[in-house]
């Protein structure tokens, strides 16, 4: 449940506050809000993999943790640059 808040709450302050985006109507809403879902997926896998890459790669102790915090910033980098592109796209 709260991950779905938070999903919904973050399309919301992205859409208006990032992209300055206004849908059609709600059927393009619910679209856009499915496919910023799925760009989301995406990229929690990179996340994912390289937390994972980082612990199973390197000896140090927190090297996972260094791999989180680089997967999230490159997930996030990459994220928005998708959103622009192919879900609040500027017609």
């Amino acid at each position: 449940l709260g991950t779905l808040t938070g999903l919904a709450t973050k399309y919301i302050l992205d859409k208006k506050f990032i992209f300055y985006h206004t849908p059609k109507d709600k059927k393009d809403d619910a679209k856009k809000f499915m496919f910023y879902s799925f760009m989301g997926v995406f990229t929690t896998i990179i996340f994912w993999g390289t937390e994972i890459a980082f612990d199973i790669l390197f000896t140090e102790p927190n090297a996972r943790y260094i791999g989180a915090v680089l997967g999230l910033t490159i997930g996030y980098i990459i994220k928005y640059f998708l959103d622009k592109k192919y879900v609040f796209i500027h017609q």
